[in-house]
């Protein structure tokens, strides 16, 4: 009797399991060429003159640093990217620093380590003219001395007249639990990013949330990403930065647009703002 053929099955990946999180990230999240148009913006308007060396706390996959060495001409110009964490670093160098050209990638440095290390070797030479802490990283630090050691640290790292620059998030539709936004990613896997606040504890500020995407497969890559943050205020961070040896900062307040009555991506100084349902802002500290 002949022997009946075997049937391969062949199990086809689904697009969340083919999906790169760090990609997805930077374009769901991150938009480096707005970020360094406006730092660079706001530096020469209160220096006077252009910022060289940027440093981007937190950095990740470094895509500002690489946005930075790429659009700045000015001379001498560098970027300094400082993370904990090997696994994006490593992300960034093959998938962001090596489509630089290779003189322009001399002038990227990264340093695996702790933010708070005040080692003068993380920056190679003079401080940084605009120091960077963004997407909230910094909330990672979950009482007052935590954060107030950063902050000291962070100024430690600047040049003179130096620029520190955080973002900040708030709004009372940031307190609520088991909330989701989903925003639809341009490209061809149909993604659908989900902003996930699962956790909010009202007597600690503590917070947890999840960044999720979801494909037109119906497959998801959950908690890609999870962030175990205090809550803080702009008024606390401000009061913190002072404590730390700064002599002011500004709160930098986004505009609204007249035609949809959502934020137009400018940022300009506010002492006193509106109540916002969410809100995102920077906060500029001198000194």
């Amino acid at each position: 009797m002949a022997r009946k053929k075997q049937t391969k099955v062949v199990k086809h990946k689904t697009l969340a399991q083919r999906a790169d999180k760090y990609a997805l990230y930077q374009q769901a999240v991150q938009e480096p060429g707005h970020e360094v148009e406006f730092l660079g913006r706001l530096y020469r308007r209160l220096r006077r003159r252009p910022a060289r060396v940027l440093r981007e706390d937190f950095c990740g996959t470094f895509a500002v640093c690489c946005e930075w060495v790429k659009a700045n001409k000015v001379r001498g110009c560098r970027a300094i990217g400082v993370d904990l964490d090997p696994e994006p670093l490593a992300w960034g160098r093959r998938h962001n620093l090596a489509k630089l050209p290779k003189s322009v990638q001399k002038r990227v440095q990264l340093v695996q380590g702790d933010v708070r290390d005040r080692a003068e070797s993380t920056l190679s030479g003079a401080g940084a003219d605009i120091l960077v802490a963004q997407n909230f990283s910094f909330w990672i630090f979950r009482n007052r001395k935590e954060l107030r050691e950063y902050f000291e640290a962070a100024r430690s790292h600047l040049a003179p007249k130096g620029l520190f620059v955080l973002d900040m998030l708030g709004g009372h539709e940031v307190l609520v639990e088991d909330h989701q936004d989903e925003h639809r990613m341009r490209g061809k896997l149909g993604a659908t990013y989900v902003w996930d606040q699962a956790r909010f504890d009202p007597i600690t500020h503590h917070a947890r949330f999840h960044i999720h995407f979801r494909f037109r497969d119906g497959s998801e890559l959950r908690r890609a990403f999870t962030y175990d943050w205090r809550l803080w205020s702009l008024p606390e961070v401000r009061e913190l930065l002072s404590e730390a040896g700064f002599a002011r900062s500004t709160v930098y307040w986004e505009g609204t647009s007249k035609k949809t009555g959502q934020g137009n991506g400018v940022y300009s100084p506010r002492h006193k703002a509106a109540s916002d349902p969410a809100w995102i802002a920077y906060v500029v500290a001198e000194g």
